[in-house]
């Protein structure tokens, strides 16, 4: 096996009370791809800044190869100063790095680099720090939840790519399906301590549940001996002559041992607030329209949404999925076409906008609305402490304000409140955002077991897939295609194609296309090359050309016969650099071929 790049051993810290890390390890050779998993305030993100150099363990030892580049993603990324979204990503590179790589990143992701940095959603700021830590190509990569706010086509287009990267990485996520196709191993932090299995996430849960029965096996052992062994302290012919004192001893440490065991976190109990039942016809939409200025969103659709039907709705970000959800529920009007709800409908909704909770307001307060110390959950009334304990709050943060709470501590939050509104429409944008797996798991049962209706936004292929009857997805032109079945069963439908993104399903390419363009159409009945496809043929020969004259530096460069002896190390680098630029080539002249025969056929 390589020797490792970064190895953490025995790591310790402490914030007060239970140590938050208690021997904690990570280690990472060349090429490993890792995931961190743990539940939400295990100490993940505070891990992993550790082994970017960012906090210093209390005890423990930190060792990262001299020689070794590093780059950390972090949840919230730090943009001030910077003028655009090119300054800010070209300030990540090193004096050897090369430009074009930012360029080609920032292009994949959706980006043009003109942006600035006050303008950006939360989606566009991550695409630029994913672009900002992946330009150099570190031997190290770092990242803390690098899918959230990210739509399914960038998620996908990350996955090949972390897949192609000769970096270590070591990534945090709560999507399963991408953990399972780029990790190789899963290192699971708990209760302060790290174990490694050899195997990537899709083997974890198994894995998991494994030890964790064996633990609770060996606990109650232990038990059961301290029984035995405080009998014969007490009745014991050789206790009542004399004590044993090693024996006494060692019933001590046992006890230590038991009373000191900090059992597997608990799960937080969800369900939702039973409303009395909607009609059988939930929502009916005809052929409705909306547009925002030259921009058609949504064009002529039309669904029948019944009571208990689960559906969700993907897409790009900026495909309107929002707008698309608030006609649906009656906030916003349609342009054209009409949309009726059915009766008796008590509709619950969790907006994905989650700053829009005031973070001096405390946790009591937010889940009581200010009414006193109990709130009504599913008829009952319940002491709001009491009720925090299901969301795995404990006591002492009903006073704690909510700016004070991790990014899973909110959602949870946000859950709680959602779900103790007595509905028989659940309306979910974006739930999955920051949720630890076992959290996810409930959810997952929640609403999948819903007796009314859901309708959710999610970006999570896998959450999808266990949980929705049918997945509304954009075809272009503002045109919207139901599909029956979950995530999969919509790609099998139309024919494996993956959503396009952003770029492609862009105001000019919507113009231009109109209600004629048809995805799934046979290859001979294209006419022309679509948006995309322009765009790189006429942008890969600057690309060739750059990557080309990089490959005439580096060949120069280890032509100096004395650049061996003065510097081996640089020359083992360049050599590395040198065959990774020609293999970079060599892909962009076979896509530029590929193109131009595409194009010399269609116009033939």
């Amino acid at each position: 096996m390589a020797p490792p790049l970064l190895n953490l051993d025995g790591i310790k810290l402490t914030f007060g009370g239970t140590p938050l890390l208690d021997g904690a390890a990570l280690s990472a050779s060349a090429g490993e791809k890792i995931a961190l998993v743990g539940r939400n305030g295990s100490g993940k993100s505070t891990l992993l800044k550790i082994a970017a150099g960012m906090i210093e363990p209390q005890d423990g030892e930190v060792f990262r190869q001299p020689s070794a580049t590093v780059r950390y993603l972090p949840q919230m990324p730090d943009m001030d100063g910077f003028a655009d979204v090119r300054a800010y990503v070209e300030a990540g590179l090193g004096p050897a790095d090369d430009p074009h790589r930012a360029t080609y990143l920032m292009d994949h992701l959706g980006l043009t680099g003109e942006e600035r940095p006050n303008d950006l959603s939360g989606g566009e700021a991550r695409r630029a720090a994913l672009a900002r830590v992946m330009a150099p190509e570190p031997d190290i990569l770092l990242l803390d939840e690098p899918t959230n706010h990210l739509d399914l086509s960038v998620i996908e287009w990350l996955e090949e790519e972390l897949a192609r990267t000769s970096s270590a990485v070591i990534l945090i996520s709560h999507d399963r399906r991408f953990l399972e196709r780029v990790t190789r191993a899963t290192v699971w932090l708990d209760r302060g301590q790290t174990r490694r299995l050899d195997k990537g996430f899709a083997h974890f849960e198994e894995w998991r549940d494994q030890v964790l029965e064996e633990e609770e096996r060996d606990q109650h052992k232990l038990g059961r001996q301290i029984v035995r062994e405080e009998h014969w302290l007490r009745y014991g012919v050789t206790a009542r002559r004399k004590r044993n004192m090693r024996r006494l001893g060692e019933l001590q440490t046992m006890r230590q041992r038991f009373r000191s065991h900090r059992g597997a976190e608990g799960t937080a109990t969800m369900v939702a607030s039973d409303a009395a039942e909607s009609g059988k016809l939930v929502i009916e939409a005809r052929n409705i329209d909306k547009s925002f200025g030259d921009l058609t969103v949504v064009k002529g659709f039309s669904t029948r949404i019944q009571r208990g039907d689960r559906v969700g709705l993907v897409g790009p970000n900026g495909a309107g999925k929002t707008t698309l959800l608030k006609m649906l529920t009656g906030e916003l009007a349609p342009d054209a076409g009409t949309v009726r709800l059915g009766v008796n409908l008590d509709i619950a909704t969790l907006d994905q906008k989650r700053e829009a909770v005031d973070p001096q307001e405390t946790l009591a307060h937010y889940l009581t609305d200010g009414r006193g110390e109990n709130l009504v959950v599913n008829g009952e009334q319940r002491h709001v402490v009491s009720y925090m304990k299901d969301f795995l709050f404990k006591p002492e943060q009903a006073r704690t304000p909510v700016r004070e709470l991790s990014g899973g501590e909110r959602a949870r939050l946000l859950l709680a409140r959602v779900l103790a509104r007595p509905a028989n429409l659940l309306v979910l944008d974006e739930p999955t955002n920051d949720l630890d797996m076992e959290t996810l798991e409930l959810l997952q049962e929640l609403v999948a077991g819903f007796a009314g209706t859901v309708i959710l936004v999610s970006h999570d292929r896998d959450f999808l897939d266990r949980t929705v009857t049918s997945v509304i997805a954009p075809d272009g032109g503002g045109r919207w295609i139901e599909y029956a079945g979950g995530y999969s069963d919509m790609l099998a439908q139309r024919g494996g194609s993956r959503l396009e993104d952003r770029k492609t399903r862009s105001k000019t390419e919507a113009n231009e296309a109109g209600p004629k363009a048809e995805p799934s159409a046979p290859k001979g009945a294209a006419k022309k090359l679509s948006f995309k496809q322009k765009f790189a043929l006429d942008s890969l020969p600057k690309k060739i050309e750059a990557v080309t004259a990089s490959i005439s530096r580096l060949e120069n460069n280890i032509a100096d016969p004395s650049f061996y002896e003065r510097d081996p190390a640089s020359f083992q680098k360049t050599i590395a650099a040198l065959d990774k630029e020609r293999t970079t080539l060599a892909a962009l002249e076979e896509e530029w071929l590929e193109l131009e025969m595409l194009r010399e056929e269609m116009e033939g």
